[in-house]
């Protein structure tokens, strides 16, 4: 099989190039939207996937997956598609790299759709498309979406048809049961007096936290004033804004700031510039954050 000059590179090599350069694999495949090569996806038993299974795979194959393909007529925030930050990569949403067929168009084949479809619905609450990650990262801000996406903001309103096609494959899933106990509320005093410790301990061979995150847009240990050991009532607050960017209140497994640094072989992200701070989930320090993003605030022990 022939392939566009600089495709073999983009799909099959390294991962940083293949964020680069799939948007102009995209953007080649056709003026418009890419052309998209998959057969009809038949219906699957899902169950061993997610726990999220009433989510329609057939109508996610069909009409959502074509939204993460999309040119948006650039590169950078808010322009690049989905799949230029998230194939291949440590976000909560990575994607399957993608394949090139002769005619240049790309697509997934249906065992990597599988996989796509059981990451997305990790970040789904079926029946509420309002509560759901993936809706609200990319929706403007005042218009009750999160207030950061690193991709940048893809819908003004909820009346935008992408987010309204979302809307309606979430919204068809099974609602979670009545009584079901709703998210925690993260406890900023905690945060205050014991997660931010956290951030400034050192740990054999490693940094802390704060060398790497105290500016930028994960600056959720800024950088301390000369001549304070520790953060404010104020610096605190804005810490705990960035962190919870990076939270998912009652579930640690789908909280980026615990999973990032984590081991893979526990469950961790493939990649972590910072090392892997914690080897298993069983670590004192995870487990004291993984009490703490379930709504609990143990006896701090740092």
């Amino acid at each position: 099989m022939r392939h566009p000059r600089g495709v073999g590179i983009a799909v099959y090599l390294w991962p940083l190039l293949a964020l680069v350069l799939v948007v102009g694999v995209v953007a080649r495949a056709s003026s418009g939207a890419p052309r998209i090569a998959h057969a009809a996806a038949p219906t699957l038993p899902l169950g061993e996937l997610t726990d999220r299974d009433t989510l329609s795979f057939d109508f996610y194959r069909a009409r959502i997956e074509p939204i993460l393909l999309r040119d948006r007529g650039g590169f950078g925030p808010g322009v690049s598609a989905c799949v230029t930050c998230h194939v291949r990569s440590a976000t909560p949403m990575p994607l399957e790299p993608l394949n090139v067929a002769p005619d240049g168009s790309v697509f997934w084949t249906l065992e990597q759709s599988r996989r796509n479809f059981a990451n997305l619905a990790k970040l789904v609450v079926p029946g509420s498309p309002e509560r759901s990650r993936l809706l609200r990262e990319p929706l403007a801000v005042d218009a009750g979406g999160s207030e950061h996406h690193s991709g940048g903001k893809f819908w003004a309103s909820t009346d935008d048809p992408e987010w309204r096609l979302l809307a309606e494959w979430v919204g068809a899933a099974n609602a979670p049961p009545v009584g079901i106990e709703p998210s925690p509320v993260l406890d900023f005093e905690f945060f205050r007096n014991c997660v931010q410790k956290v951030f400034l301990h050192e740990r054999p061979g490693l940094a802390p936290c704060a060398s790497c995150h105290s500016s930028g847009a994960m600056n959720f240990a800024q950088t301390l004033p000369e001549g304070r050991s520790f953060w404010n009532e104020e610096e605190s607050w804005q810490n705990f804004r960035v962190a919870s960017r990076y939270i998912e209140p009652g579930d640690p497994l789908r909280s980026r700031l615990l999973m990032h640094p984590l081991h893979p072989d526990a469950g961790g992200d493939g990649y972590h510039a910072g090392g892997r701070r914690w080897a298993t989930r069983e670590d004192p320090e995870w487990r004291l954050l993984a009490a703490w993003v379930s709504g609990e605030s143990p006896t701090c022990v740092l």
